[in-house]
């Protein structure tokens, strides 16, 4: 097997020892994305539909520069800090996924940056 990175023009460089995505046997992997800017500084502090926004224009960014769109996503594993947020999250995930849905699951948990609200992960079929 053979592994492809995927790096979108204009990433960052990362916190830790990974790459934005990995394509390997048409199958995409988009590593936890979290609300930060180039500089993995937290943007939109104390909103969290405007993460999930930032989050997933990332992730869609990720994903079309593999080639595919976010109607190829196929699962989405969500991460956020607190259930008091999930109304709003879930307003904003429907628009990026407005027809069939992707398979996903949520947990609350502590992010690596305390001002973050929200992080996800996940995996698409392209090509």
């Amino acid at each position: 097997m053979s592994k492809t990175t995927v790096l979108p023009a204009g990433t960052g460089k990362p916190l830790a020892p990974y790459v934005p995505g990995s394509m390997a046997d048409g199958i995409l992997y988009v590593s936890g994305t979290l609300p930060f800017d180039k500089d993995n500084n937290v943007v939109h502090v104390g909103d969290a539909a405007a993460q999930t926004r930032h989050v997933l224009e990332t992730i869609k960014g990720v994903v079309e520069e593999a080639g595919g769109t976010m109607d190829d996503v196929t699962f989405n594993m969500i991460m956020l800090r607190d259930w008091s947020d999930y109304a709003a999250i879930n307003t904003v995930y429907a628009e990026y996924f407005p027809g069939e849905k992707p398979a996903r699951y949520c947990i609350q948990c502590g992010l690596v940056k305390p001002d973050a609200l929200i992080e996800i992960a996940s995996i698409a079929h392209v090509g």
